[in-house]
């Protein structure tokens, strides 16, 4: 969970934070507009989120897992890098992502699957 206002804050002190921690795609929307707080928040939560599932963030790139959505708009990861070289090391073959934003919070959860 993150609080939006909070990470909105965390954004307009630190100009750099942004492009540190989200691909251009992630920064925009569809329709090329720039993302809301909100919106940026529920993505940080997602990574954050991963992190927890994968158990570590042990030279994980911020911009190696990116939240994209699919041709119906659901959320997913895009794995690559660092990241995605963790996830084939443990194994993990599948990972399933939940993302919402409401009343200044923002939250995420993450589903990490592996092959039996």
């Amino acid at each position: 969970m993150v609080g939006v206002a909070r990470f909105e804050r965390s954004i307009a002190r630190t100009p750099g934070l942004v492009p540190r921690l989200f691909a251009p795609s992630e920064r925009t929307r569809k329709d090329g507009l720039p993302r809301t707080p909100a919106s940026l928040a529920a993505r940080f939560a997602a990574k954050e989120a991963l992190i927890k599932a994968f158990g570590d963030s042990h030279d994980f790139r911020w911009q190696d897992m990116v939240v994209h959505a699919d041709e119906e708009g659901n959320p997913e990861f895009v794995l690559t890098g660092t990241v995605a070289a963790v996830a084939a090391s443990r194994g993990i073959t599948n990972v399933h992502l939940s993302i919402s934003h409401d009343a200044g919070l923002a939250c995420a959860f993450v589903v990490a699957e592996s092959a039996p």
